[in-house]
């Protein structure tokens, strides 16, 4: 569908957004964006006590709808299980979020033996993304109207990280992106668009088990001089979540204040 007005053009009222791993961090972000955008949101995340406690602080300040569904996504069955319920509770799913991750950091060569981190990295960051958008993308398709997905990925998709040793993020992160590359074509005749935002150092609660010499190093990598934040990547979520991104499929956004530029 074509925009030919800028009114409304970035309002998601009415419709129904899933984001995974919408409890804490970014994906709460882009929840409280979507929701301050006039979206319900459906929460899929493993913390129950979390993920409650997200969907009762989005209800106390906006007006939509907001359920927590407690799901790994690494589990198909649960997945679907999750999925299924929320179409029969909204009737409807408009956006879906692949936000849920996992970040192991460390030297490949000192994992276990069966390098148990590398496998549980890909199995949730790339794996997982495969699994809902199966499960999700068929509704779509099935329903008729089309519909939005959005993949979180990252600057290290396509960079590697001088600070921190991450060959599975990386790999899987790399994997995102071919893989929303390669949807893209196979959603479009469905009217389905898919793209995928490349954050860089976004400040969350990861960012504070890390030493402070780390984080200084973090926030000087950029031009900018400083991370982003969650609100700030769930501002780009709405935008390619709305009519106004209508013509925008296939492509990796990054959001990293400069940092993918060069070397820092």
């Amino acid at each position: 569908m074509t925009i030919t007005s800028l009114k409304d053009a970035f309002s998601l009222k009415g419709r129904t957004a899933v984001v995974t791993g919408g409890n804490k961090g970014i994906g709460l972000g882009i929840a409280t964006a979507f929701a301050e955008q006039g979206a319900n949101v459906a929460i899929i995340a493993r913390d129950k006590s979390r993920g409650l406690s997200a969907v009762s602080g989005l209800a106390d300040k906006y007006a939509g709808i907001f359920r927590f569904y407690m799901a790994d996504i690494t589990d198909i069955q649960e997945c679907r299980e999750s999925v299924t319920k929320i179409i029969s509770d909204y009737k409807q799913i408009d956006i879906l979020v692949n936000n849920a991750g996992a970040t192991p950091h460390g030297d490949l060569l000192n994992m276990d033996g069966e390098l148990s981190e590398y496998f549980k990295c890909i199995d949730i960051d790339l794996h997982g993304v495969a699994r809902m958008t199966y499960l999700v993308g068929r509704h779509m398709r099935d329903r008729g109207r089309g519909g939005k997905i959005i993949n979180i990925s990252s600057n290290l998709g396509t960079m590697a990280n001088r600070l921190i040793n991450l060959a599975p993020y990386c790999t899987a992160k790399g994997g995102v992106n071919q893989f929303t590359r390669a949807m893209a074509l196979e959603l479009a005749r469905y009217d389905i668009q898919i793209n995928a935002i490349a954050p860089g150092y976004i400040w969350s609660e990861v960012m504070t088990k890390l030493d402070e010499t780390t984080i200084g190093g973090m926030a000087d990598v950029a031009p900018d001089r400083r991370m982003g934040s969650p609100l700030e990547v769930g501002a780009l979520a709405v935008f390619l979540a709305s009519d106004a991104a209508n013509h925008i499929s296939g492509d990796i956004i990054t959001i990293d204040g400069g940092h993918s530029l060069g070397i820092f």
